[in-house]
């Protein structure tokens, strides 16, 4: 059972996310850990509109039957959890994964996305993008985002999976939203310039 105030939190977190056009009507997922519990949004869930049933609780060490019904991102949230505890001893956090149009577009051309906007110098200065040969739901995916959201002891961390979008590590869900937001917000801005002329455009292909 999951407690009232925690759903709520989910609940509050994937709403924002939809509305503010970070996700599609399915995309992205949202964990909280405490300890070696995890509760997880379901498989093929909505995150603007989440009910009682749409959040799975798993094991972060013990894979069961309850993960079949998890979303298929656990594996990568699993592997940035345990990288976390075992280089900062951090056993409670939350991981907020969006699907963040402008930011996914900056992944494609960026090895770092480096902010030029006040806010996002100050909170995200220097952003990791990282690949993988398969984006959705791999080892691989989860083996390279959990050494990028692990280099640092900050509580608040993201980095980018080229082609498929952020993956925020947090305090907390909300801090964890805060980030994928800013670094939205930067990448709008970034894109703009670009248009305009005001900034080079570099390729990586």
């Amino acid at each position: 059972m999951v407690d009232p105030a925690l759903r709520e939190q989910f609940e509050i977190i994937g709403r924002d996310l939809f509305v503010s056009r970070l996700i599609s009507s399915h995309g992205g997922n949202l964990s909280v850990r405490d300890g070696d519990r995890i509760i997880i949004t379901r498989t093929g869930s909505q995150l603007g509109h989440l009910g009682a049933d749409d959040l799975v609780e798993v094991s972060l060490s013990e894979p069961s039957e309850a993960d079949t019904h998890a979303s298929c991102e656990l594996v990568v949230h699993r592997a940035i959890y345990k990288a976390r505890q075992e280089k900062w001893g951090e056993e409670v956090g939350a991981i907020v994964h969006a699907h963040s149009p402008q930011t996914t577009v900056r992944s494609f051309l960026d090895e770092v996305i480096e902010p030029l906007d006040s806010e996002a110098q100050l909170m995200i200065p220097h952003v990791e993008v990282v690949s993988a040969a398969k984006t959705i739901g791999s080892s691989e995916a989860g083996e390279v985002l959990a050494i990028a959201l692990s280099e640092s002891r900050d509580p608040n961390a993201i980095a980018v999976l080229r082609g498929h979008g952020p993956f925020a590590y947090g305090s907390s869900l909300e801090d964890a939203f805060r980030s994928v937001s800013v670094l939205e917000h930067s990448s709008i801005l970034i894109n703009q310039l670009q248009t305009m002329g005001a900034v080079q455009t570099v390729s990586l292909v």
